[in-house]
Order: C-alpha cells, then sequence, then structure tokens
C-alpha cells in the first residue's frame, strides 16, 4: 500500500502541474440541481460519493478531456463547451456511482444500468442514460440524487477513447471468459479461456451485450469485472514499474477527463491516492438491485426494485455498505463473469 502510494505521490508531485492542467473542469455542473439530498451526520459525512460516467458518442477522436478538439468538435457539431458534452446526441454508455468509505479503507461501485426506466426531471419516465445528452453532467446529477436519495459530491465523466489509451499503456489487461458467446453485433466470438486484451479488444469486450444470458445486465457486470482488473494493473504499475510509465497512465487519465470544478487538483490527487491505495477486493462491486424487464412502447428497459434498491442507498448514505452486502451476497458481482 505504502509503495502504491508513494509512486502515485512521486509521480504527481514531479509534474503536477501539467497533469493538473490536461484535466477538464467543468463549472456550475451542481448550480442548476434542485432539491439536493441533505449530507449524513457523524462519521459518514466524511465518505465521498462521486458520479462516474463512460459516454458512449461514436467517434473517432477523443470527445471528452483536453484530449477532444474543442474548436474543431464545436464547428462541427455545435457543442456546448462542456466537457464535451454534445447535446441530443451523446448518452452515458456507463454509469455508476462510487462510493468511497470516510476511513478510505473500502469503496463500492454500484452501476446503474443504462436501460434502467427512471423519472428524468423536466422530461417524465426514459432511459437513465437519456438524461446526460438531455441536461448534460447537471441533468445525470439530479436524476441520479432524486433515484438514490444519495447526495453527490463529485461528478467524473470520460470516453471511450481514455479507457482503450489507459488499456494500451497498461500492456494490456487479462480477462477469462467461462465459456464461448458470440457477439452477433459485431461478429465477434470469445472462446472460452483466457484473453489477454488491448485496448479496442477490451472495448468490445465491455461493451458486448447480445449473445450474453441477460444482455445489459451481464454487459454491466462484463464493465465491473473489467474495472477491477483494470484498477489491479493501475496499481501494480505504480509499486513495479518507473515513474515514466506512471505518469503515462495518470497522462492517459487526466488528458481524457472532465470534472466539476470543486474536483481541484489537491483534491484529485488526494483521490487519487486513496484510489490506488485500494486493492480490487476493498472494493464491492454491485449493481442497482433489478426486478426484472420490460417495454415502453418499443423500447426494451430495465425495471429496477425500489424496495431492495432503497434499502441499498440507504447504506451508501450510512456509509455501511459491507454491513448490506453480508446479508445480500447475491447482489455482488462474483468473480467470474460470461
Amino acid at each position: 500500500m505504502l509503495l502504491a502510494a508513494g509512486g502515485l505521490w512521486a509521480v504527481v508531485e514531479h509534474s503536477a502541474d501539467q497533469l493538473d492542467q490536461q484535466v477538464t473542469r467543468v463549472p456550475g455542473v451542481f448550480e442548476p440541481v434542485r432539491h439536493r439530498p441533505l449530507r449524513p451526520e457523524g462519521e459518514a459525512a466524511q465518505a465521498l460519493n462521486i458520479l462516474v460516467m463512460g459516454t458512449d458518442l461514436r467517434s473517432d477522436e477523443p470527445t471528452t478531456g483536453r484530449a477532444r478538439d474543442t474548436t474543431d468538435r464545436a464547428a462541427s457539431s455545435g457543442a456546448d463547451d462542456v466537457g464535451g458534452w454534445v447535446p441530443g446526441s451523446q448518452r452515458s454508455d456507463t454509469m455508476m456511482v462510487l462510493h468511497l468509505a470516510a476511513d478510505r479503507r473500502s469503496a463500492a461501485v454500484v452501476s446503474l444500468p443504462r436501460d434502467a426506466w427512471v423519472p428524468v426531471p423536466g422530461h417524465g419516465s426514459a432511459k437513465i442514460n437519456a438524461a446526460f445528452s438531455w441536461g448534460g453532467p447537471s441533468l445525470a446529477v439530479q436524476t441520479v440524487e432524486d433515484l438514490t436519495g444519495v447526495r453527490l459530491d463529485h461528478v467524473a465523466w470520460i470516453d471511450w477513447d481514455g479507457f482503450r489509451e489507459l488499456t494500451d499503456v497498461l500492456g494490456g489487461v487479462d480477462v477469462w471468459v467461462p465459456h464461448t458467446v458470440h457477439d452477433s453485433a459485431r461478429d465477434v466470438t470469445w472462446t472460452r479461456g483466457m484473453h489477454h486484451l488491448d485496448g479496442e479488444e477490451a472495448l468490445t469486450y465491455v461493451r458486448q451485450r447480445y449473445g450474453l444470458d441477460d444482455g445489459d445486465l451481464d454487459r454491466v457486470k462484463r464493465q465491473q469485472y473489467y474495472l477491477r482488473a483494470l484498477m489491479d494493473n493501475f496499481r501494480h504499475s505504480f509499486r513495479a514499474t518507473s515513474p515514466l510509465t506512471g505518469h503515462a497512465l495518470l497522462d492517459a487519465v487526466t488528458r481524457h477527463l472532465s470534472v466539476d470544478e470543486g474536483l481541484d487538483q489537491d483534491r484529485l490527487r488526494d483521490l487519487l491516492g486513496d484510489l490506488t491505495d485500494l486493492r480490487s477486493n476493498d472494493v464491492d462491486f454491485l449493481t442497482a438491485p433489478v426486478a426484472g424487464y420490460g417495454t415502453e412502447g418499443e423500447q426494451s428497459v430495465v425495471r429496477l426494485d425500489a424496495a431492495l434498491g432503497e434499502q441499498l442507498w440507504a447504506a451508501v448514505l450510512a456509509d455501511d455498505v459491507p454491513a448490506w452486502v453480508s446479508e445480500h451476497p447475491d447482489l455482488v458481482t462474483a468473480s467470474l463473469v460470461q
């Protein structure tokens, strides 16, 4: 742990200004958000809750953070200068709440299925990933806070280009496929066994839903499984590789990262240090409880389990996720996924 934190600290201190300048900080994200949940009292108030999103604008160029070409993109697509958010065409392909415990010794990642049918303020009910498309990070925050009752401290989003680059800088990531599956949408067959994935292959892996038994829900589990492996590789790199490699890793993250303006240099550095200290075994990976599937018009949607979800979010708010997990072990993402 100390080695990991020390490695990260050395890299960040050595090039703090450069890395900090690469992060896109978006002002006023929380200003439009109304009727926000109250912060918990006592020690739980020291926990952090961060909305993390991966965006899905189809593009051959980066669409988030400093890596995107703001001028050309704005001219060609009419994008507002909101960290790469393109109104009406960019949805949150991945949405999760990262809960970092008050003592910083554990964390939880709770994914929200992108097809979850929820109230979106000002728009009626819709798939949750539409909130980012219609109103950017502010509406995404409002939607998640209204749904969960958890006050979000920060919001961050990154596009798939950043995910791909980070994977490549790490030298690829290993995943185990327990049985052969075919992705009919991309005409890719994943054979049973271990696969060493580069960035492009990793994107194909985490975005598959056709051919998986539970479609989008299995897709979420794949993303969490991959995130767990990515987290361990990232942490290991600061312990076993040179500062130059560590700098390349942080460079890949920060160039593609957009955050709210409250996540300043000191807070971001502390957050990265806390996360690098954690092992994947210290993190509970969950999906918001699901009641089943349904349809709305021609759309296939996911129905969330309101009662069980209320219990989970209450545990997040109280900074008591491990106790909740011990009572609902079947809802934790397994170490092996489809």
